[in-house]
């Protein structure tokens, strides 16, 4: 069984309030896990109002598929408008 782990570290540039960060982040985290069928939390900065650390989680038996998933919730990540990918990275275990 394959485990791949994608962080993502995202800014909210036109975030004023935490309530605007959730509000933009539980729109993305839905979709995400309806659409790819993956585990997803925000793992750290919950009290910033600008930032956010999100953990994905996606598990195969085919790394090649862990690795598609991976990069489909990537690419939905570049294309938030309201945020800003700071940093990533993928791991396998």
């Amino acid at each position: 069984m394959i485990v791949g782990v994608l962080t993502l570290d995202l800014f909210f540039p036109y975030a004023h309030s935490l309530k605007d960060k959730r509000r933009i982040l539980h729109g993305f985290k839905d979709r995400v896990r309806k659409r790819y069928n993956v585990a997803l939390a925000e793992v750290d900065y919950q009290d910033k109002w600008q930032r956010a650390l999100l953990g994905i989680v996606s598990l195969n038996s085919q790394q090649t598929i862990v690795e598609e998933v991976l990069g489909h919730v990537l690419a939905d990540a570049r294309n938030l408008q309201e945020a800003e990918i700071a940093g990533q990275e993928i791991r396998y275990v």
